[in-house]
Order: C-alpha cells, then sequence, then structure tokens
C-alpha cells in the first residue's frame, strides 16, 4: 500500500543519482563528517520556521539529513524560526563556511532573493525548497505543484457540500488565505477558488493570514463569522493549521460538523478531525518524497555533477516576477478523506497511534481501517 501511495508522486526521474554512504551531516550545526565527504562539499539548508507547519522539524529536517548521511555529505541544517533577520545571518554564515549547494525555504521572495544573490555572487548554486523564491534567481526548484493542491483543496470542499445536499444558493463560501507573501498561497488560492467557482458557489468573503498564523486566523475567522453569520456554507482553509481554527471556532458553536472546512499537510490534528468528520479534507503532499528529490538534486550539485542535477529537474516553473522559467521538480499531490487516512499511516507518515488517541477516534480508526 505504501508503494501504491508513493506510485501517485512520480516525477519522471528514474534516473536518479545512486550514491554510496560513507559519511554523516548534521542536524543544525556543521559536523566533522569524514574527509571524503568534506571533499564531496557541503550542503546548507534554511528552513523556515517551527509555527506554520510541524512538517520543517518533524518530517523535512530529518528526511534531508538521513538524505545527506546516506549520501556521505556533510550538512548543516538550521530554522530560521521565522525571523528574517537570523535568516540572513544563517545564509551569510553558511556562505562564509564554504558550502558548496544553499537550499532554502524562504519567509519572503524579497528577503530570500537577497539571499539566493549573495550565494550566487559567491558562486553558490541555490535550490528553493517548496516555496520559490520570485525575483530570486535560484537555480533549481523543488516542490509539489501548488496550483493542483488548490485544486484539491477546492475538488475536496465542492465534494463535501455536495455530498451534504449543498447548492450554491444556500450560502456563499469563506477562503481563508495562506501568507500575502508566500508564493505558494497565492497558487494554493488561484487553485481552489476556480474550482469552487467553477462549480457555481459565490466567494463572500476572502481573507489572507500574516505569517500563516493560526492565532490571527482565529481572530480574523471570528470577525468573518460574525459578519456573514447564517451567510456562508462552507470554508476553503489553505491548511490545516487554518482550518483548525476555523473549527475550534465553529465547534464553540456546535457548527464544527454542518459547515465543511478543508486544510492541507497531513498534519496529526488535521487527519483526526478528517477522521471525526469536522474537517471535510486534508492534502498529503509526501515530504519525504520531495525532501528526497530535494537532496539528489543538492548532493548532485555537491559532487560537481551539474548534468546530473540538470537530468533531475525535468518540469519549469515560471517565475513571475521575471518571467523566467526555473528548472524544477514538482511532486503531485493527494486529496485525504477518512477513507484513505489508512493510506498516509501506510507511508509511513504518521502512526495509528499517533492518530488514535480517543474513544471516538478509536472507533473511526476501527471503521476506516487505520491500524
Amino acid at each position: 500500500m505504501r508503494r501504491q501511495l508513493l506510485a501517485a508522486f512520480a516525477v519522471g526521474t528514474a534516473g536518479l543519482l545512486a550514491l554510496s554512504a560513507c559519511g554523516s551531516s548534521s542536524g543544525g550545526t556543521p559536523s566533522g563528517g569524514s574527509s571524503s565527504a568534506a571533499a564531496k562539499g557541503k550542503v546548507g539548508v534554511i528552513l523556515p520556521d517551527s509555527a506554520s507547519s510541524a512538517r520543517w522539524e518533524t518530517n523535512d529536517r530529518p528526511f534531508l539529513k538521513a538524505a545527506f548521511d546516506a549520501a556521505g555529505i556533510d550538512s548543516d541544517i538550521q530554522n530560521a524560526g521565522g525571523d528574517v533577520s537570523k535568516f540572513q545571518t544563517i545564509a551569510d554564515g553558511m556562505i562564509s563556511s564554504g558550502v558548496k549547494v544553499l537550499l532554502i525555504v524562504n519567509l519572503d521572495s524579497d528577503s530570500g532573493a537577497a539571499v539566493v544573490k549573495k550565494a550566487t555572487d559567491a558562486g553558490i548554486p541555490v535550490i528553493d525548497y517548496d516555496r520559490l523564491t520570485l525575483g530570486g534567481g535560484s537555480k533549481y526548484y523543488v516542490s509539489f505543484d501548488n496550483t493542483a493542491v488548490g485544486t484539491a483543496i477546492g475538488t475536496g470542499l465542492v465534494k463535501c457540500l455536495t455530498d451534504d445536499g449543498k447548492k450554491p444558493t444556500d450560502g456563499g463560501i469563506i477562503e481563508l488565505n495562506g501568507s500575502p507573501t508566500d508564493n505558494n498561497a497565492t497558487l494554493f488560492k488561484a487553485g481552489y477558488d476556480k474550482v469552487i467557482k467553477d462549480a457555481g458557489y459565490n466567494v463572500i468573503a476572502s481573507q489572507a493570514v500574516p505569517d500563516w498564523d493560526n492565532t490571527k486566523a482565529g481572530t480574523l475567522f471570528a470577525q468573518l463569522d460574525t459578519k456573514y453569520s447564517g451567510k456562508y456554507i462552507g470554508v476553503a482553509a489553505a491548511n490545516d493549521g487554518l482550518g483548525g481554527a476555523v473549527i475550534a471556532r465553529l465547534k464553540a458553536q456546535g457548527l464544527d460538523t454542518k459547515i465543511p472546512v478543508t486544510g492541507q499537510d497531513a498534519t496529526d490534528e488535521g487527519l483526526q478531525r478528517v477522521l471525526l468528520g469536522t474537517q471535510c479534507v486534508t492534502i498529503y503532499k509526501a515530504v519525504k518524497a520531495e525532501a528526497d528529490a530535494a537532496s539528489k538534486l543538492a548532493i548532485a550539485l555537491a559532487t560537481g555533477d551539474t548534468a546530473a542535477a540538470d537530468a533531475l529537474a525535468t518540469g519549469k516553473t515560471t517565475d513571475t516576477k521575471t518571467s523566467k522559467d526555473v528548472p524544477s521538480v514538482l511532486l503531485t499531490p493527494v486529496a485525504i478523506y477518512p477513507e484513505n487516512v489508512k493510506d498516509v499511516v501506510a507511508d509511513q507518515f504518521t502512526t495509528a497511534a499517533k492518530l488514535c488517541t480517543t474513544a471516538a477516534l478509536k472507533t473511526a480508526c476501527t471503521k476506516y481501517g487505520v491500524s
């Protein structure tokens, strides 16, 4: 079953590099590594924060570290903690230390572009990971097809509305979007906005949430809920954190199972809500597949094999600020409903023990085969 789910993430990279394991890498500071690892060159990784999504520390860091370890590549993986100044300081340190490749998840395109320029001027190729740095000029981009992620969110919401017998004439849709400084959020919105409108539903409010902050999301949604009370029948929330903020507000009014709410990232909390029927859908992005694709690209560059890197990045993504195409590796997301939560567990992204924690959840887990 795990193989079946991972097959959905095919990215046309049958010729991926086979690299031998012979060294070690660091989880937050440069490691000593072996002499052969040092000869291959060190990879610097900057993750954005740990608040917007649990994935960065829970999934991305260990997956990336394991991949570099296996290839005998020294690495320095650090987290900017949502602080632009810290992001730039970390980047300066990595550039000064002589990393051969820089893999970044920007906090916003402007500050990210400044880092890309410094690295590029120093002869260090930059890989945009998960988020494209608009106007940055990074060498490569590795992510999911983010418009497709948004399309899956919208499709899920429309499915749940239809399943509940809710027609466009019954009320409008509220969109709770991600950070306005995150290009991914723009792509997510484009995806679900089109699906919702094409299905005939009216978007009565579309609100961006600064920094993907869940607390701010709760406050902003409370204002929308008050303003549009009784006038909306569904909420397109751009990730599980925002969806959770919406559902908490609805639950206080006894509406958490009556108004469909979406999400993304297949977090444990999001999956639990999907099982309980308080969240309509979450979108699973196999972070391991994304991390593996990014690490293979970084390893190729660290070992001086640009041809192999070019062979991996078979897709293209247009930088809307420069109108230039960025060589890309783009993976495909999967919509998760109660019936296929078990596939996320089978894929080893989470465990039944983490999901089936209460009597109600244990009943749902049994019903939907989560074990």
